[in-house]
């Protein structure tokens, strides 16, 4: 088999932006955190926090006990977008990009002279060479090289910070042996231990499977593709459409009051509206959680008639905030929502023969155009002048707490939505 793919993964992403665009943080330990407040988490860390126990999701109280001088850094989510950008431009100097698979990784399709083993080394000694001249040189990577995207990822985690690694599956299992199971792509947490309930501990064991059990050790489909990708094949998926859309924001401490709160989420809720329209869809269900400090979460949702403009779902997210806060959990950590069972705005709708007066979609009238064409135009004046230039039912005020885009590790803000906010996952 001829090794097909190089997979590019770029070490401890957002933290070595900041030590590029900041030389003074260079050979520091630092944490990339979402506000600057001693109760929130890592979302990065650089190698110099990581060589103390410091990781993302580590709390900065404890990551300041582990690594006494560490230094925070506020998040800058559209530099990491302009950097992200900047590499991809020179990538495409040296060979096209197949995929990009989130902020920080990138795969490329091998082809020609570039299958042979010493040409595609070549190849990302010459990418690594170009980034650290033309981009920057604390923007290093870690390259995999395989016959498939599976391999190649799992290669491009064995040698890190900024290394090279090659795998064939002919050196398989045995290449694997000082791997976990979690190191594996498909498998996390609850797979993991569906995994150890049927006595396979090893990659090795894993291996030796046939392709119905691992079908059955999966209880689908996915099993046997897993079997196969483990194996070197590259198999293709068939195309689904998105099942939701998702936003998150960790509050900051002057927005933890319910009231507060609140105004976080409808901003949120009009992004993930603006988001979803870019997209031609319509929503059916709306889900809202909320963090307390006290470690308590509350979560609501409904369904309803599909819609997609931005008044209706205000007036859902409304009464869903008040039912759930009925409780009065004091302040709150952070607001999630998400927008589920997408549909085409343009299918067909079946129209409900009792329609409810809490269900804005129900029966399509001229008030719902009215507020449907109004939301277009208010994604328009937010897209050339900018995220506060007009807002639902916000001060501008309101807009100031906000630090900017935040992005989620497996979607990139395009350049018509880069005032987005995304979750952290």
């Amino acid at each position: 088999m001829r090794h097909k793919i190089l997979f590019i993964d770029f070490n401890s992403y957002f933290a070595s932006v900041e030590q590029q665009m900041r030389p003074e943080l260079r050979g520091r330990p630092i944490a990339v955190v979402p506000v600057m407040t001693d109760s929130t988490c890592a979302i990065a860390a650089s190698y110099e926090a990581k060589a103390f126990g410091v990781k993302t999701g580590t709390g900065i109280r404890e990551a300041k006990q582990m690594c006494p001088g560490i230094v925070c850094v506020l998040a800058r989510h559209d530099a990491y977008v302009h950097y992200h950008n900047l590499l991809k431009e020179e990538i495409d100097r040296h060979i096209p990009i197949l995929q990009v698979q989130s902020i920080d990784e990138m795969s490329c399709e091998l082809y020609g002279r570039y299958h042979e083993e010493t040409n595609a080394v070549e190849l990302a000694l010459r990418i690594k060479a170009g980034i650290a001249r033309n981009v920057g040189v604390c923007l290093t990577s870690s390259i995999g090289i395989s016959t498939n995207r599976f391999l190649a990822k799992v290669a491009s985690d064995m040698l890190k910070p900024d290394g090279i690694t090659v795998v064939h599956p002919s050196q398989l299992p045995q290449r694997f042996s000082g791997l976990e199971l979690r190191d594996l792509p498909g498998i996390g947490r609850n797979m993991e231990a569906r995994l150890l309930a049927k006595n396979i501990t090893t990659i090795e064991q894993l291996w030796n499977c046939a392709p119905k059990q691992a079908r059955a050790l999966w209880g689908s489909v996915e099993g046997e593709r897993f079997w196969y990708a483990l194996r070197g094949e590259e198999l293709e998926r068939a195309a689904t459409q998105r099942g939701m859309v998702t936003h998150s924001h960790v509050l900051a401490p002057a927005d933890r009051p319910p009231g507060r709160a609140e105004k976080v989420g409808r901003r949120l809720l009009l992004k993930a509206a603006a988001r979803m329209r870019t997209m031609n869809l319509k929503a059916t269900r709306l889900d809202l959680g909320v963090s307390v400090e006290n470690d308590l979460r509350l979560e609501g949702g409904t369904r309803f008639s599909p819609v997609d403009d931005s008044f209706s779902l205000l007036g859902i997210f409304s009464t869903l905030w008040s039912e759930m806060l009925r409780q009065r959990p004091g302040n709150l950590k952070k607001v999630s929502l998400a927008l589920h069972g997408l549909v085409a705005a343009d299918a067909p709708q079946q129209l409900s023969l009792f329609p409810s007066e809490n269900d804005p979609g129900a029966v399509p009238s001229d008030k719902c155009e009215r507020r449907r064409r109004l939301s277009r135009v208010l994604d328009q004046i937010t897209l050339r002048y900018g995220r506060n230039a007009l807002t639902i039912g916000l001060t501008e005020e309101d807009g100031r707490t906000f630090t900017g885009n935040s992005i989620a590790f497996n979607r990139i803000p395009q350049p018509s939505t880069s005032s987005e906010f995304n979750e952290f996952r």
